[in-house]
């Protein structure tokens, strides 16, 4: 099968299991928002998606999605590596025109995972899972807004989620636009354009949470 057998085939994969995610974020930090201006209406929201089968499924389809993405990316870099052999260990100097997002997608990948294991188990274990298994018997599920409000009170737990915002940040604005380029979006004119969109977009989701961290951390 092309999509496990060639690169361009895994750089399909990495492509648009990558655009979903970043739906996902847009999605996510819509609802995070929301909980800087009402406590209530977070919280309604958290009930509403919570361990109800819709909720379950998307669950599931987010978590292939980014398990996905990570393999593929150790894959791709695997196989880079391997093809330059003992290239890799020679000194250069950048090249002409590569972003330094572009350089380090691994290693900002890597940080961005660290934060995510740390972000499930902050809220996702306290709530969802905790709705479904009641390991937390004194843990209310669906008070998003108390476990934020707890969690950000830390202003050293503020900074590091801050920390994974850029992380994030500079991962989507390469991933973004790189993604579309692998699908086909390759032209000089219409590749301008995305790198721009991208660097917007990706702006506007991060803004999104740091706003969160920052409003509980230091202002709330």
């Amino acid at each position: 099968m092309w999509l496990l057998n060639s690169s361009i085939g895994k750089k399909v994969v990495m492509s648009i299991t990558g655009l979903f995610l970043i739906l996902f974020l847009t999605f996510h930090m819509s609802m995070n928002v929301v909980a800087i201006f009402s406590g209530e209406a977070y919280n309604m929201i958290c009930e509403f998606l919570g361990a109800n089968w819709y909720a379950l499924v998307g669950t599931l389809v987010i978590a292939a999605g980014a398990v996905l993405h990570i393999l593929y990316a150790f894959w791709l870099t695997y196989i880079n590596r391997r093809a330059r052999g003992n290239d890799r260990y020679k000194v250069v100097d950048k090249p002409q025109g590569v972003e330094w997002a572009s350089q380090n997608m691994l290693v900002l990948g890597i940080i961005i995972a660290l934060g995510l294991l740390l972000h499930l188990y902050d809220f996702w274990f306290k709530m969802q899972f905790n709705e479904i298994t009641g390991i937390l018997p004194d843990v209310n599920p669906h008070d998003g807004y108390g476990l934020i409000a707890e969690k950000l009170a830390n202003p050293a737990i503020a900074v590091a989620y801050l920390v994974w915002f850029v992380a994030i940040w500079f991962h989507l604005t390469h991933g973004f636009w790189s993604a579309l380029q692998t699908l086909g979006w390759n032209n000089k004119i219409w590749l301008s354009r995305w790198k721009c969109i991208s660097c917007i977009y990706t702006t506007v989701i991060c803004l999104g949470f740091a706003a969160v961290a920052i409003y509980f951390g230091f202002i709330a």
